[in-house]
């Protein structure tokens, strides 16, 4: 999740474990814990592949903040004048603190290194996205009243509860999705394929399923009030005969550890060279895709890796034009939302009647 969350979210936690034996201060400093695990995304490990697939990792593992809390509690209880405070709760305090941050995380379509040093893929169970306003706010107004009022603990709990009740309208809104999906997929004989369902920027009320069937990807948007009305499938081509070329790569094979099967691979012609580009399909929208990056160049003998992956910029109108068209289908004046119209036409494969 973003910065501001995490940190609204930690600030929460303290309030609710400490708020009424320090008071404004288990705000504060719950604030500065929640926030701590992002702190590795300052760390340059060298290319841009490298930064994307290495954050979350050893900062939010369990095992390295459990370590943390557990020292940081010890320390509390030797070093503060506070007596009153037990090791227990003080280990609740900072435990609570550090680990709801890789926890929430998890919750987001990038997941998570929770288990970090285990060679494990990112944990990643997606009903939130990365930013959601209606989960932080009233993280934010159990802060702010406590922060006014000196009561550090009764308007964070209620902050947390509540923000603890939209996670879990979110499972429900996830779980009718998948209810309305199954049919579709069964169909179509992709109901074994690997698929990611996950709501839409800022959102739980539209939800975008991606599914990986070979050399296609197949897309499609289910609201929750959507009704009786069937999803539709969008199919496109993603590349996979470049695949191997992209594996042969380190960047590449780090990439699909990372991603999985939702990548798509594109050869571009980039300073006069043609250029293997591998684009992450799990966030964003079909033609409007903002993680890009290079892996190799055409060489006499194949495919030459390169030595720093770059990450391609995204274009901000496109940005804007997608989550424009999202909020339109999301508030009925855009009921078919049809991605084909987005996309290059050596990508598409099939439309639904009437895109």
């Amino acid at each position: 999740m973003d910065t501001v969350t995490q940190a609204a979210l930690g600030a929460a936690v303290g309030g609710a474990v400490l708020g009424r034996r320090l008071g404004r201060k288990a705000v504060l400093l719950g604030a500065a814990l929640g926030t701590l695990p992002d702190l590795d995304a300052l760390i340059d490990y060298g290319d841009a592949v490298a930064n994307v697939t290495r954050h979350r990792g050893f900062s939010h593992s369990l095992f390295l903040l459990t370590g943390l809390a557990t020292l940081l509690a010890g320390l509390a209880r030797r070093l503060t004048a506070l007596r009153d405070i037990s090791l227990r709760r003080w280990w609740a305090f900072f435990g609570l603190c550090l680990l709801t941050h890789p926890l929430l995380d998890a919750l987001t379509t990038y997941g998570t290194q929770l288990w970090w040093p285990l060679d494990v893929r990112p944990t990643a169970w997606p009903v939130v996205f990365i930013i959601d306003p209606l989960f932080t706010l009233p993280l934010l107004v159990g802060i702010a009243v406590a922060l006014a009022t000196g009561n550090g603990q009764r308007a964070p709990r209620w902050g947390l509860a509540l923000a603890g009740a939209y996670l879990v309208l979110a499972v429900g809104a996830k779980a009718l999705v998948i209810q309305r999906l199954e049919p579709v997929l069964a169909a179509e004989g992709l109901d074994q394929a690997p698929r990611l369902v996950q709501p839409t920027p800022f959102n739980i009320l539209l939800w975008r399923a991606t599914l990986i069937d070979g050399d296609r990807h197949h897309e499609a948007l289910v609201g929750v009030f959507d009704g009786d009305t069937p999803p539709t499938l969008e199919t496109f081509r993603r590349g996979a005969e470049l695949e191997p070329a992209a594996l042969a790569t380190h960047q590449g094979a780090r990439l699909a550890w990372f991603a999985g099967p939702f990548l798509r691979y594109e050869v571009q012609v980039r300073d006069g060279r043609e250029t293997l580009v591998a684009t992450d399909l799990r966030l964003g929208f079909p033609g409007f895709y903002p993680f890009r990056f290079t892996l190799a160049q055409r060489a006499d003998d194949g495919w030459q890796p390169l030595a720093r992956a770059e990450q391609l910029p995204a274009a901000r109108r496109a940005d804007g034009d997608a989550l424009s068209r999202l909020a339109g289908r999301l508030l009925g004046s855009e009921p078919r939302l049809c991605a084909s119209r987005f996309v290059a036409p050596q990508w598409r494969v099939k439309a639904p009647e009437g895109c």
